[in-house]
């Protein structure tokens, strides 16, 4: 691996720079309106009506969790492909293709969304041009087709991306015979396969049921359906904006610390168990949407809890890694190589920081998978508040981290306020600390989320909260959010244009203590994993479909009553008895 990125491939950086530029727009944009929303639900201060607020947080949602997070993605799997392979790729037209693609598809998804703050929105497609559907896009909530449109064409943005990756890979693999997949490669064809097989859910639904019924061709749909079709997709998207992170944690976070990581192995592992388990729990989130089984919902449970196994082996990896990085810096006892850590450098404490809220978020995420303690925290704050420890901090945190380490190489430039951006992430953890506390024991009292007007209040007398308390500390963690995303959004386009020194930053990634050669060649069996993947995804899924089917019809409306419990035999029988129509 090169040291500086810049100086060995020119070209590929430039388009990860273009990647990165557009994610941190639109963080700069989710930012603001995540404080908008922050401060207009504790009452502190009302920017926009609360009609309004909608249309603020299906932009907060969209810019963050889907521009923001996967431009990311598509930059640094640009950047780990080519610097893993040590080539280009094939055309590097078609790289050009899939960033104009996405770039395209936020444009005109933006369009639609910020339509929303005319007073008066022009008519286009037959439909004024408003999308408030958050970015859930549930059903029978409607949006502009214009936004369904720009929705489609980032995805296929994506879908091209990786096809320009497994395009670079196979001439590697042409050029290099028998040689195994340089991990940074391997976690990034597994995690494009997992993209394949999940976004199939959201393509169909958008596709087949939903733009035309925003169109008008169609005069219903089914949205236990199309809610269903999203979450086949949903949880998996969860795991396209971690596995990123995770492939940070894996390859830059041990050499940060002074070593090297652990096993190559376990990490093969913990991305295959990712593609087979990431697809067939999204009924999870769905316990209390009527049209499905009770026993179905079971079953998604039970596969849930197979997803901690990943995470655990993550965690015990990651920090094994950094163990051994420490000790080699000096770091001495059961616990005192910990203080042997470089604490200092912005991008190590950064990433450790999100790794730390990332398990809290696990067990939190522990919570939501069990159908009865769910069915406490349903659609209340609670799930925001898991949310944010996820993809607003395990995963943003780990990016902005990323970045102070990866720009340099992709500029020439060093990295500008270098102690500011010490400050930066650990006001991230402060402020993020101070919302979720306030997000998850609000929502244990029931208070609800996705609304502008909780119009909800408590006092449950000194040392257990107020609802005045709470509310002050989401306030202060939303402020304290945006200033460190400020701060972050500051350091980098200072760093931008500080062209006067060389970067203090060395690119080079050290081999892992256990190597590729210690594991089986069927764990690079990319084929295989993909055919297990979808058995498991059928059985999950081909009889819950069938049933919403056979009850709603494939353009509904499904408003039948709340299933207690279906025969799984009888279940079988009619999925047969539609196959064979």
């Amino acid at each position: 691996m090169s040291e500086l990125f810049v100086d060995e491939y020119p070209k590929q950086a430039r388009v990860v720079k273009f990647a990165f530029l557009t994610s941190f727009v639109a963080l700069g944009v989710g930012a603001v309106f995540g404080l908008i929303q922050a401060l207009h639900r504790t009452d502190v201060l009302r920017i926009v009506d609360s009609p309004t607020y909608y249309t603020v947080l299906t932009g907060h949602g969209v810019f963050l969790v889907v521009t923001f997070t996967i431009f990311f993605l598509v930059g640094l799997y640009q950047w780990a492909v080519t610097d893993s392979l040590g080539r280009g790729p094939v055309n590097p037209r078609v790289t050009w293709a899939w960033y104009g693609l996405m770039s395209l598809g936020t444009l005109i998804t933006a369009v639609a969304i910020l339509a929303g703050f005319l007073d008066d929105p022009p008519e286009v497609l037959g439909s004024e041009l408003s999308a408030d559907v958050l970015f859930t896009f549930y059903a029978p909530l409607q949006a502009n087709p214009l936004f369904y449109v720009g929705l489609v064409v980032f995805v296929v943005g994506t879908w091209l991306a990786g096809a320009d990756w497994f395009r670079t890979w196979l001439a590697w693999k042409s050029d290099n015979p028998g040689e195994r997949i340089p991990l940074p490669t391997f976690m990034v064809l597994t995690t494009m396969i997992m993209w394949y097989v999940s976004s199939i859910g959201v393509a169909v639904a958008l596709l087949a049921f939903i733009m035309p019924w925003s169109l008008g061709l169609t005069e219903s749909l089914n949205p236990t359906l199309t809610r269903t079709l999203f979450w086949y997709f949903g949880h998996a998207f969860v795991y396209f904006w971690l596995l990123p992170a995770y492939l940070l944690w894996y390859i830059v976070l041990p050499k940060l610390s002074g070593g090297r990581l652990f096993s190559d192995p376990l990490a093969r592992v913990v991305f295959i168990l990712f593609v087979l388990l990431s697809t067939p729990v999204g009924i999870h989130h769905q316990y209390l949407d009527p049209g499905i089984a009770e026993g179905f919902k079971f079953i998604a449970m039970t596969n849930t809890m197979f997803l901690l196994l990943p995470s655990l082996l993550t965690a015990f990896t990651v920090v094994a890694s950094m163990e051994h990085g420490a000790r080699q810096r000096g770091g001495e006892g059961t616990f005192g190589w910990l203080r042997a850590l470089p604490w200092k450098d912005p991008a190590f404490t950064g990433m450790a920081l999100a790794g730390l809220v990332f398990a809290f978020g696990g067990f939190t995420g522990i919570v939501n998978a069990g159908m009865n303690i769910n069915y406490l925290v349903h659609n209340t704050v609670w799930i925001p508040g898991h949310i944010h420890t996820q993809v607003g901090t395990a995963v943003a945190l780990t990016f902005m981290a990323g970045a102070y380490w990866l720009v340099p190489q992709l500029t020439g430039n060093r990295l500008w306020g270098r102690q500011l951006a010490l400050f930066q992430v650990v006001l991230w953890f402060v402020g993020i600390v101070f919302m979720t506390n306030s997000m998850y024991r609000a929502g244990l009292f029931g208070m609800p989320r996705r609304t502008a007007e909780p119009q909800y209040d408590f006092d449950y007398g000194v040392g257990v909260g107020s609802m005045g308390e709470l509310n002050a500390q989401l306030a202060l963690g939303g402020v304290l959010l945006f200033v460190s995303g400020a701060l972050f959004l500051t350091i980098m386009l200072a760093t931008a244009i500080n062209r006067d020194e060389t970067p203090l930053v060395d690119g080079t990634i050290p081999p892992a203590l256990s190597g590729p050669e210690d594991s089986p060649r069927i764990l690079d069996n990319l084929k295989l994993w993909v055919g297990i993947a979808l058995v498991l995804i059928v059985i999950a899924y081909f009889v819950p479909l069938a049933s919403i089917i056979s009850r709603g019809g494939l353009f509904g409306p499904d408003v039948g009553p709340f299933p207690v419990w279906i025969d799984i035999d009888s279940l079988f029988r009619l999925a047969a008895e539609l196959f064979w129509r």
